[in-house]
């Protein structure tokens, strides 16, 4: 076996696919089930942000009759099910990694059904790994059900009674404005993000960001490393704009950022105004840079009048306190982070990120694949992860082929009960 591959989702079935291409034998290991977050992370009305037409795998492009549509959650897991299976990927669900080690004969992977070993191993654990929960929610009264937006599930599962959206991104603002359409009070602690149209000058917005190259733009392009770290852009699948303006005429209660809590009392601090005109100033300039593009292009496209920033007073009166005797949950839409410490090699920073150039680490055989701005910015995007498993597929086979001579190799069996065991190494 020449290489291991981590993680079922999209970055580790495209893996396998272009592996396969390459005549380089694997395994797929996935702690549960094919596309495992997709199936178990994600609520009922979840929808993708990018259009249809936009999910594209190595040799697994959507052809189905809705293009301009927005895959769900489940249709999202039934995609990667049919992928798996067109392609022949030899995923071994039900299988827990515990560790990576470095190894005489390349990298040794330590599961709950036994261990293995191969020349490479590619991390493909996707982006979205541990809820990043703030250390205030410790604070809270005891009364308050938390619950992070991956295990949200739908209005009805929360306790009857207000709900405290903790975050402005695209899951929080979908989900307060969610939970206010089913009759909820709801506040939203609001800090940075980003607003985009969902459409402009008769395209959706991924439509221009496909055609300006903006997906395809790589980290080392920016002038600034930092820009990667920036928040994602709030949109929602379909064709109506999502934003603060949008919420706060369907009732939810804007705050600036939750600062603390001390009793029954939340605060905030006065920063709204700021984060308001911060995400306006996002959309007006995205759609001057689309104006730009168009009028360079020469495209013959819907002229649409000039949009400023819209007013919002609303911003400047929110409250800096909100008394939690009458909200019953908070749902921290706080993002996730990272969590590489069962790898066990020299390649993360003291933040505990791979330092890695397209994937591949200084540590010989050990590549990552599937995380934001990977390479490019679409690097962790349905649309964006089979150009890096390409590339990774490449840098895997040479390796293979210029070492297999000298290489003892590691030969696993999978046992009629289902657990793995390693076989002693063949002479060379």
């Amino acid at each position: 076996m020449d290489a291991i591959v981590i993680g079922a989702g999209q970055a580790g079935l495209a893996m396998s696919r272009c592996l396969t291409r390459r005549g380089v034998g694997h395994v797929v290991l996935e702690r549960g089930r094919v596309g495992q977050r997709w199936r178990r992370e994600r609520w009922d009305s979840f929808t993708l942000l990018s259009p249809n037409w936009q999910t594209r795998l190595p040799e697994g492009a959507y052809t189905g009759p809705d293009p301009d549509g927005f895959m769900t959650g489940r249709e999202v897991v039934a995609m990667l099910d049919d992928y798996a299976a067109h392609t022949g990927a030899d995923v071994r669900e039900g299988v827990t990694v515990r560790a990576v080690d470095p190894d005489a004969d390349g990298w040794r992977v330590r599961t709950d059904r036994g261990d293995l070993v191969a020349p490479a191993v590619v991390v493909a654990t996707g982006d979205l790994d541990v809820p990043a929960v703030p250390v205030v929610a410790a604070d809270l009264p005891p009364h308050v059900v938390q619950l992070h937006t991956r295990d949200y599930r739908r209005p009805g599962a929360l306790p009857p009674g207000g709900v405290l959206v903790v975050g402005a991104g695209p899951s929080g603002q979908q989900i307060a404005g969610e939970l206010a359409r089913a009759g909820r009070t709801v506040h939203l602690a609001v800090g940075r993000h980003k607003c985009l149209p969902r459409r402009y000058r008769g395209h959706d917005t991924y439509w221009w960001m496909d055609r300006m190259g903006t997906l395809t733009r790589t980290r080392e392009s920016l002038p600034d490393p930092s820009a990667t770290r920036t928040p994602n852009a709030v949109l929602t699948g379909g064709t109506r704009d999502l934003d603060l303006h949008r919420l706060v005429a369907e009732g939810v209660v804007p705050h600036g950022r939750l600062v603390g809590v001390r009793g029954t009392v939340a605060a905030f601090d006065d920063t709204l105004p700021a984060m308001v005109a911060e995400a306006e100033d996002n959309a007006v300039r995205f759609r001057a840079k689309v104006d730009g593009f168009v009028a360079r292009a020469g495209l013959d496209v819907p002229a649409e009048p000039a949009r400023l920033p819209r007013p919002a007073p609303w911003a400047a009166e929110a409250g800096r306190e909100l008394d939690l005797g009458g909200i019953t949950s908070v749902v921290w839409a706080t993002g996730f982070r990272r969590d590489f410490s069962w790898v066990h090699a020299p390649v993360l920073d003291d933040a505990g990120e791979p330092v890695q150039h397209r994937g591949v680490t200084a540590a010989g055989g050990l590549y990552f694949l599937g995380l934001k701005w990977l390479h490019h910015r679409s690097s962790s995007f349905l649309d964006g992860v089979g150009a890096d498993a390409e590339y990774l597929a490449d840098e895997v086979a040479a390796a293979s082929y210029s070492s297999w001579r000298t290489r003892a190799a590691s030969r696993v069996r999978w046992s009629r009960s289902g657990t793995l065991a390693a076989t002693p190494a063949a002479s060379a």
